[in-house]
């Protein structure tokens, strides 16, 4: 099924040809020009926005999805989701490629300032995400996917192709072999570039692996996950409501597990739980999890519902979590993977998104400042011909976005820790509040996206070396202007910082208290 904008909501090709050419994409007279072809293996956030950013360049593009449209088939959704946060990496990505899409989509978000952590006696606190009450921002995946997707279809050059699934991709020939499930045929489709932005396990990225020296490494980690609905509670008048305050991240941690939950825009919470795979295992029954929620979560099952929780255990299915790294990105000048195709992280950081689309602003920032033309010129028939300026691009994208794309694929491992064990204790609130202190101190007012729009036209990263203190959360959810690597190394230092303040703060601590008991015995005064 073909979707644009040209022809309405759905329009079926009858000709066997989804490329729209007659079958020959390529012209056969040297010296004609032809607009830049694209086309995108995945349908999802990335893709969407991958499509809108080629177009609004020029380039005609195609998606093809193997999957039917998601907005025919709401019913299906969810069950196997986890809310998305839209934060100012993945907003100055919008902002820069189009920053009436940014404001948009932030209109279909609820912020999100704090955390709340839940202990398990039923008391809770909030920990603020940033002095200067900068927010994330929730929206759920499959309304995002959804908003893009819409975005995509008003822009006149940009087709979908659903139910299409890509079965070979011949790079030196470009051309994309893809089965038309509905009608059961084979097509092929020209190509200047092949973009994959099909999620963890992509085909493109598997395509690319048989024609280049990719290094690869999958990890998955010994923990899943499963969605649960926090229904909408009702106020005294009988309105819908939200059943906790929606402006917070909550989460319950339990050290080696935890309960996660995101509010959405139906006043519902999107709840998803986190637990060693070993212990999802021993809850061999619907009344077993619901006992083992109530031990573990007492305050969150009444307002999820004992009956409810016993359907999600048989309905909703449990996810893996994995990480994918690998390198290089691209191929030569005609194929590139881009989001979770090319750094699936695990999700603790919210960043899974914000830096798929990133990975977009930044491979069009390289396309604008190598001069790759929204049109090409035919200059000999052989297909396997690169083109210079577009080889360049692909390969600086490579070479620069690899370290920032490790980095951030481990802080994000790390983060698991921190929001199922570290937020509980006292040295991790203790550090927060001095980071927090140090970095007001600073007294430095965050940039805003109308100020970093210029400059992401000029830089990457307009801030390569980012100055004064600040907390490891704050640069890489508020910091767009600054690259994970350069995150990862800056919070390092100021860790090493601390730890060495510390072993003297440890000591002049120990002399205190040693002084207050003294004090309390004898009943001296100082």
């Amino acid at each position: 099924m073909e979707i644009s904008a040209q022809n309405g909501y759905a329009n079926r090709h009858e000709n066997g040809e989804a490329n729209g050419h007659g079958g020959s994409y390529f012209p056969e007279a040297i010296g004609q020009t032809r607009q830049r072809k694209a086309v995108i293996v995945g349908a999802g956030p990335v893709g969407c926005f991958a499509a809108i950013a080629l177009a609004n360049k020029g380039w005609s593009v195609d998606l093809y999805e193997g999957r039917a449209d998601k907005r025919l088939r709401k019913s299906e959704e969810g069950q196997r989701s986890i809310n998305l946060v839209l934060s100012s990496r993945g907003l100055a990505a919008l902002y820069a490629i189009d920053p009436c899409l940014e404001e948009r989509l932030m209109k279909q978000t609820i912020p999100i300032h704090s955390r709340m952590i839940h202990m398990k006696d039923g008391s809770s606190s909030g920990l603020q995400y940033d002095p200067h009450k900068q927010t994330i921002n929730s929206i759920s995946r499959s309304l995002l996917n959804e908003k893009l997707m819409e975005e995509a279809l008003l822009v006149p050059n940009i087709r979908f192709f659903f139910e299409h699934k890509p079965q070979t991709i011949d790079f030196d020939r470009r051309v994309l072999n893809v089965h038309d499930v509905t009608a059961d045929t084979m097509k092929q489709v020209g190509f200047d570039l092949c973009v994959g932005a099909d999620g963890s396990h992509s085909f493109v990225r598997r395509q690319i692996m048989r024609v280049t020296r990719m290094d690869y490494q999958q990890e998955y980690i010994p923990h899943e996950y499963m969605e649960l609905k926090m229904p909408a509670a009702c106020d005294e008048d009988g309105n819908l409501t939200f059943a906790l305050d929606p402006n917070h991240l909550h989460i319950w941690p339990r050290h080696s597990f935890m309960l996660m939950g995101l509010p959405n825009q139906d006043k519902s919470f999107t709840c998803t739980l986190f637990a060693p795979t070993a212990d999802f295992a021993r809850i061999t029954r619907p009344a077993l999890f619901v006992r083992w929620m109530e031990e573990h979560f007492p305050d969150a099952v009444p307002l999820i519902g004992e009956r409810e929780l016993a359907d999600m255990w048989v309905t909703n299915p449990r996810g893996a979590l994995i990480t994918v790294k690998a390198t290089p990105y691209h191929y030569k000048d005609r194929g590139i993977i881009l989001g979770d195709a090319a750094h699936s992280q695990v999700p603790f950081y919210g960043q899974g998104l914000n830096c798929g689309l990133e990975d977009v602003r930044v491979l069009d920032h390289l396309l604008r400042e190598c001069k790759v033309a929204p049109v090409v010129e035919l200059k000999g028939s052989d297909k396997t011909q690169e083109d210079e300026k577009m080889a360049a691009a692909l390969t600086k994208y490579t070479q620069t976005r690899h370290e920032d794309l490790v980095a951030i694929c481990d802080m994000a491992m790390r983060q698991y820790i921190e929001m199922r064990h570290d937020v509980t204790t006292l040295s991790f609130r203790l550090r927060k509040k001095i980071d927090n202190l140090l970095y007001k101190w600073g007294g430095k007012e965050p940039e805003t996206l109308r100020s970093l729009g210029p400059q992401f036209h000029k830089d990457v990263y307009p801030s390569a070396q980012p100055r004064g203190w600040m907390p490891l959360y704050t640069m890489v959810t508020f910091r767009p202007d600054v690259g994970y690597a350069a995150v990862k190394t800056k919070a390092e230092r100021q860790t090493r910082i601390l730890n060495a303040i510390g072993i003297g703060a440890g000591f002049f601590g120990v002399v205190s208290v040693v002084g207050l008991a003294y004090h309390r015995l004898h009943g001296r005064r100082w």
